[in-house]
C-alpha cells in the first residue's frame, strides 16, 4: 500500500496542473520535476544540467563537468560565467579553477527574487508606457457594444479571466463546478476569493455529486444553503457574470505514446444567445434531484 512518503506534489507545465507522481528508487522522476520547475524560472537545460551536477557532485573544475555531462568546454565555461551572474554559482580560489554550487533551496530563493524584480520593474514601468502611449494621437473609434469571445489557454490563464469575472460581477454569480475543476480552482485560491464574495453578491453553487465534490465543499467551510448536489457527469465548467459573461472551461485530450494528457482551455463570451442557452443549463441543473 501507497503511503503518502512514496508520493511527491509537482506541477506539470505542458498540462499546467498539479499533480500526485510515485517516487521513483532511481530519482529519474524526482530530477525530471526539479529539471522542469528550473526552467520555469528562466534558466535554460544546459544550464539546470550544469548546476544539478554541480549541486550533487561538489567542486569541480570545468573541464571535469564538460567531460560528466557530454558539453563543449568552451560552453561549459559560458554557462559556468551566466549561473555566477544569477548567483547559483561560485568560483573557489584555486588552482585550477574550481567551481561549487549554492545549495537548490538558496538558488531558488535566489531565483524567486529575481523574478520577482523583473515584476517590479515592470510595475514601474507601466505607467511610463501608458503616458507615451497616450501621448501619441489616437484614432477616434465608435463605442458601440459588440458580441465578442476569447479563447483562453491553460489553467492559469482560465484561473485569471474567472477572478476578473468574479471581481466584476455586480449582483449574481452563478456556477457549475465539475468535481475535478473544483479541486482546480481549491489549490488556486480561487475559492477563498469567492467565499470572500458571499455577503457581497448572490452566488448560486451547483456541483457536480460525487465524494471529492463533498470533500472539497468541506474544506471550503461552504455555508450549506449556499450550494446544491446535482447528478450530472462530463459536463464543462461555466460561470454566468450577472447574466451577461460567460466563461466554460473544458479539458482538451491529447494522445501521446498511449498516455492521454490533460489541458485546459475555455472560452469567455458576452454572445447573449450562448448566454441564455447555458443560462436554460444552469436551471434545468437546479431543478433535478440528488437520490
Amino acid at each position: 500500500m501507497e503511503t503518502h512518503s512514496d508520493m511527491m506534489k509537482i506541477y506539470s507545465e505542458k498540462t499546467q496542473t498539479w499533480k500526485y507522481v510515485k517516487k521513483d528508487k532511481n530519482y529519474t522522476k524526482q530530477l525530471s520535476a526539479i529539471e522542469e520547475t528550473l526552467s520555469r524560472f528562466g534558466l535554460l537545460k544546459n544550464e539546470i544540467r550544469v548546476y544539478l551536477y554541480l549541486a550533487r557532485s561538489g567542486e569541480k573544475k570545468a573541464s571535469e563537468i564538460a567531460e560528466a555531462i557530454a558539453l563543449h568546454r568552451t560552453e561549459t565555461y559560458r554557462i559556468l560565467r551566466d549561473l555566477e551572474k544569477k548567483g547559483i554559482v561560485f568560483s573557489v580560489f584555486a588552482k585550477p579553477l574550481k567551481f561549487t554550487a549554492v545549495p537548490l533551496d538558496k538558488a531558488i530563493d535566489l531565483l524567486v527574487e529575481a523574478q520577482k524584480m523583473k515584476i517590479k520593474l515592470l510595475e514601474k514601468e507601466k505607467e511610463n508606457l501608458v503616458e507615451l502611449w497616450l501621448s501619441i494621437p489616437q484614432t477616434k473609434l465608435e463605442k458601440t457594444a459588440k458580441e465578442l469571445f476569447q479563447m483562453l489557454q491553460g489553467e492559469q490563464q482560465v484561473v485569471l479571466k474567472a477572478e476578473e469575472l468574479l471581481g466584476k460581477t455586480e449582483k449574481e454569480l452563478q456556477l457549475f463546478i465539475p468535481a475535478e475543476y473544483l479541486s482546480q480552482l481549491y489549490y488556486s485560491d480561487f475559492t477563498d476569493k469567492l467565499r470572500k464574495k458571499l455577503e457581497e453578491i448572490n452566488i448560486i453553487l451547483l456541483v457536480e455529486n460525487s465524494p471529492k465534490s463533498v470533500f472539497f465543499i468541506e474544506q471550503m467551510q461552504w455555508p450549506k444553503h449556499k450550494y446544491k448536489l446535482v447528478n450530472a457527469q462530463k459536463l464543462p465548467f461555466f460561470m454566468i457574470a450577472d447574466k451577461k459573461e460567460l466563461l466554460i472551461a473544458f479539458q482538451e485530450n491529447d494522445a501521446e505514446e498511449d498516455k492521454r494528457k490533460d489541458r485546459t482551455a475555455a472560452i469567455w463570451t458576452n454572445y447573449s444567445a450562448f448566454i441564455w442557452t447555458l443560462q436554460m443549463l444552469f436551471l434545468k441543473l437546479m431543478e433535478t434531484q440528488v437520490h
